[in-house]
């Protein structure tokens, strides 16, 4: 089953919209695990067990767990996904970017070690940064478009004046995944929740790709706002959104019952989300 399929399918099962991201910061562990890095897997894994029927999908960020030393509480946190949860992709957020062999071992890495079924990736270097990934059949290859962050505006939001139309970077690569780089049907962009008027425009000129969509919830991107802009066509459609909430669902709670409270905070987010699309 494709990476598409499987996220439509979660979508259906779970009645939701909403990805969790598994940002693991030991310093804002609860109780005893404060601080300790050998607890990343048994914090994450309480996390998933707790919402793994909320979400369709699930995103961890492998720079939490790479600046640790905790590569291997990572693939063990993905099989465990994977045995609890085999109905929830999980997208590996790297943001990975290179050419030749060395994105032929990132897409290894991704898609043979960590057993993801997506990834996200930077597609400044051009489609063949991003060819080697789609040698993997049925894996999804999410490129960065139009991201939450403030400087994002520095390149993505210039206009390309040799290109026909002078559109916007972030346009220009929404038009590229949406026609000739989709060689596969892989594709899906990134675009943040913090810019709706862009999460409306990537999604013209991407009708058919799945949106991921961060920056929900501790970063301030509005859910009702992101939903209008970014779904079509309902949770069964090629045109679904996947949008993101990591801190406020990880830290909802300090105490022992923290993952009842990330629970409480994903089933919270969850229902926004679903009463925005109902709406529409």
């Amino acid at each position: 089953m494709s990476f598409l399929a499987r996220l439509q399918q979660a979508s259906r099962l779970n009645d939701s919209l909403l990805c969790v991201g598994l940002d693991p910061e030991p310093g804002r562990f609860p109780g005893a695990w404060k601080g300790d890095p050998g607890r990343i897997y048994d914090f994450c894994a309480r996390i998933v067990d707790a919402t793994k029927d909320l979400v369709l999908a699930f995103k961890p960020q492998i720079a939490y767990f790479a600046a640790h030393r905790a590569e291997d509480q990572l693939e063990q946190l993905m099989a465990h996904m994977r045995r609890v949860a085999p109905d929830v992709p999980v997208i590996l957020d790297a943001k990975r970017g290179d050419i030749g062999s060395t994105a032929e071992q990132y897409a290894k890495e991704a898609f043979e070690r960590y057993q993801a079924d997506a990834v996200t990736l930077s597609p400044f270097m051009g489609f063949d940064s991003i060819e080697p990934y789609l040698r993997y059949p049925g894996k999804g290859a999410i490129l960065l478009c139009r991201t939450s962050n403030a400087g994002g505006s520095d390149l993505q939001n210039q206009r390309l004046h040799d290109v026909a139309g002078q559109p916007r970077v972030y346009e220009h690569i929404a038009h590229l995944a949406q026609t000739q780089w989709n060689t596969n049907g892989q594709l899906g962009l990134v675009v943040g929740a913090t810019f709706p008027g862009e999460i409306a425009r990537v999604r013209e000129l991407a009708p058919d790709l799945p949106l991921l969509i961060p920056g929900v919830g501790a970063q301030g991107g509005d859910a009702e706002a992101t939903v209008r802009a970014g779904l079509r066509g309902g949770q069964g459609s090629s045109g679904l959104i996947a949008v993101n909430s990591s801190r406020a669902v990880l830290y909802a709670g300090s105490g022992d019952d923290f993952a009842e409270a990330a629970r409480e905070a994903a089933r919270g987010t969850r229902d926004i989300l679903n009463e925005a699309r109902r709406g529409m």
